[in-house]
């Protein structure tokens, strides 16, 4: 790993054992790129790659030239850093800066640079880190734009043992006169060609993370959210793959917001065939004002380089989030097994329901009991209490205290749901406080879920919740909460801003998020926080972050979650997905599924139960007593193992994935069907990342990890304990011989 600087062409070349990044410095002093792929020599010049061409018979038709009496230098047809618009450059740039008398035009200028060991953090955003200084270094470059008098610093690190870096930005204003940010996105990369499908996360409610491809053609294509969080219609996340790409081969550039609120990812396409990339904040609806001295951090993008196909990728974003991304105590903790009440209560429960039912879940071997929405203020349905986190007494006669004394009696942890953004106009603090939601005097209020949204902007606000949630956890033995946020933003408009800052909202709300949540897990670091907005629809790494598990989604039926939890695997480690088994038929879709399928599909993640114990079967209760305690047996494998893909659920109608132990001593393979294909052929399951030499121990059968890869596993019906039947799965267990 190194970063390298070639003065006398000025190029600098970061690297480490697996990728090359190469950038310049241009002759009008802005920032061009060379190359970005497989490690390449540090030991020659790269200014061979650029585009630029110098015609015998002048100038190429529609170019303009930065430089009088010359046609070589042509932003349009040279690929840039941190592109900006107006001075020669036509196509989407990465920010716009308004200055005092209207101008949009940009003129950044190399000033100087500094290389780090290490990473430095970005305040206040969510960002990867290193464990210790030696596993990443860090390039900062400085340009400087006189005419605003605006400090530009471009900022990658590169990780060691990782083929991915990250990439920022940080504006700061040293003039007198004020400029205003109307676009800061976090980076741009102009690549050479266009021949890709890019791949995205879309989705909706219920089916959050699907997984879309598409070749990429001339103009623009792009995902985003204008909700006020990244959302479940699109993930903050695309990936460029060669059409020969796939799972196990094939050249792959993944590109990742660690971010949670409004984004823009796109590529632009030009006509003359090269791709740029850009990603950050979304500029629709934003502005920020800079004063003097005053600056503004983009949030990180995560840039991810493979050569073997999308499990390559996925399991360096994985790792790379698992170990560099998440924190605290629960970053390297076996996630307890839990019971959630929802399903089997929602509102309409008192202390002794919950006891009894917490009593069957310690029985079965659950490990923590969660107490969801309904607990609080007058929550008997949800057109009222958000707001109040003070205990329903009506509810609970005992309070919080003693029921969670009476569940931890039981060798149970307790977990609580909040939601702590959002108010209920049926509660004390919008009767004390009705100009707290988000909201424009003179405009009707729009409402979801029968409830509003909190303008978290206001330091006011964020003081409110934060006395709140503090004296909840201060004052109660909680191990676990489980964070909502069941609506979108609407009227985003804050009383508390001037009329030249409201563009400020969106992103001021979502750092006072991030600071509520730092303040929160710095105070009591033994809390398991996990995050949820209807499901998945804050999926994010900004979120992973400060909460390390996310609830996946709302729809829990097993079929659904295939597709779900495939889609979300692209990026996201399985121990960060909250998996849990609910009763049939399904409440999202009805479908009747066996508890065997459904143990088999929630074994993938942080498990957990969304059912009532206390209507299920003896038979049903021992079966689930099985699958919990297989999970705490398997555990390490689940949370910690690599994780790869195997077949997919979007092309057929058997999915398959695996995962691998980091002693490399077994691996748990899922296999499931959903419809079932009459007089079917025979299938052979090619396993991955296994040992060649090795031996593995399957059904008392003994097969090299040569064959298993190469030749395949035979997967017949008797393999199925339910044989022919649909919605039907099963696990395989091999263990390695020669560890």
């Amino acid at each position: 790993m190194g970063i390298e600087f070639r003065k006398e062409t000025g190029e600098f070349h970061l690297f480490n054992k697996d990728i090359s990044y190469i950038i310049c410095i241009l002759e009008n002093g802005h920032i061009g790129n060379l190359y970005y792929g497989p490690r390449v020599s540090e030991e020659v010049s790269y200014q061979y790659l650029r585009e630029n061409e110098l015609r015998e018979n002048g100038n190429r038709p529609h170019t303009s030239y930065v430089y009088d009496n010359d046609c070589f230098l042509s932003l349009q047809h040279t690929r840039q850093e941190y592109a900006c618009y107006g001075t020669t450059d036509f196509s989407l740039p990465a920010f716009e800066m308004e200055q005092i008398d209207g101008s949009r035009l940009s003129h950044f200028v190399y000033r100087d640079h500094r290389m780090l060991s290490g990473k430095p953090r970005l305040e206040g955003l969510p960002h990867t880190y290193t464990n210790h200084d030696e596993e990443a270094e860090t390039l900062e470059i400085d340009l400087v734009d006189v005419n605003s008098e605006t400090l530009l610093t471009l900022s990658y690190s590169i990780f060691k043992d990782f083929a991915a870096f990250s990439r920022s930005a940080r504006f700061q204003h040293l003039g007198e006169k004020p400029v205003r940010l109307t676009k800061a996105l976090s980076f741009s990369l102009d690549l050479p060609d266009k021949e890709y499908e890019w791949l995205h996360l879309d989705g909706a409610w219920g089916r959050e993370r699907y997984l879309k491809h598409s070749p990429l053609h001339q103009g623009s294509q792009a995902i985003y959210s204008l909700k006020g969080a990244s959302s479940a219609e699109h993930n903050p996340f695309i990936a460029l793959k060669r059409f020969t790409a796939n799972e196990q081969q094939g050249e792959v550039l993944g590109f990742s917001l660690v971010y949670s609120g409004n984004f823009l990812a796109q590529v632009d396409v030009t006509s003359f065939g090269q791709s740029r990339i850009t990603m950050g904040i979304h500029p629709e609806r934003f502005s920020w004002l800079l004063e003097k001295g005053q600056s503004f951090q983009t949030p990180e993008v995560v840039m991810v380089y493979s050569s073997t196909g999308l499990s390559g990728m996925s399991q360096v974003y994985h790792k790379l989030y698992q170990k560099h991304l998440m924190r605290g105590k629960w970053r390297d903790k076996e996630r307890p097994v839990l019971l959630n009440n929802w399903e089997a209560m929602e509102f309409d429960f008192d202390e002794e329901r919950l006891v009894k039912l917490a009593e069957q879940a310690a029985a079965v071997g659950a490990e923590l009991f969660v107490l969801d929405d309904g607990w609080f203020g007058q929550r008997n349905h949800d057109r009222a209490g958000l707001g109040d986190w003070q205990v329903n007494r009506d509810k609970l006669p005992s309070g919080l205290t003693g029921l969670i004394k009476k569940v931890k009696s039981m060798g149970l942890k307790f977990g609580l749901w909040i939601e702590p953004e959002m108010v209920n106009k049926d509660s004390n603090l919008y009767r004390e406080h009705p100009d707290w939601i988000l909201h424009h005097p003179k405009h009707s209020q729009s409402h979801g879920r029968h409830q509003f949204t909190l303008d978290l902007s206001r330091e006011d606000v964020y003081q409110n919740i934060h006395h709140q949630l503090y004296t909840l956890l201060a004052n109660h033995e909680i191990d676990y909460i489980k964070w909502d946020m069941n609506r979108y933003m609407t009227e985003v408009f804050s009383s508390a801003l001037p009329s030249e800052q409201q563009g400020e909202i969106f992103h001021r709300y979502i750092l006072n998020l991030y600071r509520l949540y730092d303040s929160l897990i710095t105070a009591f670091p033994h809390v398991l926080f996990e995050s949820c907005s209807s499901g998945g629809g804050r999926f994010d790494p900004g979120m992973l972050y400060y909460a390390p598990q996310t609830w996946t989604s709302d729809d829990t039926d097993a079929i659904e979650r295939l597709k779900i939890q495939y889609g979300t695997s692209i990026v996201y480690p399985l121990i960060s997905m909250g998996c849990h088994v609910s009763a049939t038929p399904n409440q999202q879709v009805g479908r009747e599924t066996s508890l065997e399928t459904r143990g088999n599909v929630a074994f993938f993640g942080s498990f957990g139960y969304e059912l009532d114990l206390l209507q299920s079967s003896s038979e049903e209760l021992e079966e689930i007593t099985q699958q919990i305690a297989f999970y705490k047996e398997h555990r390490r494998t689940f949370q910690f193992g690599q994780f790869t893909r195997l077949l997919s659920p979007f092309e057929g109608e058997e999915t398959a994935w695996q995962v691998i132990s980091e002693d490399q001593k077994e691996v748990i393979i899922g296999y499931y069907r959903r419809l079932i294909t009459v007089n079917a052929g025979f299938t052979r399951l090619r396993l991955q990342g296994l040992a060649p030499d090795k031996r593995y121990r399957f059904k008392g059968q003994v097969y090299y990890g040569n064959q298993l890869m190469y030749a395949g596993l035979p997967i017949r019906f008797e393999c199925f304990a339910d044989q022919q039947k649909d919605f039907s799965s099963e696990l395989f267990i091999l263990e390695c011989l020669d560890v």
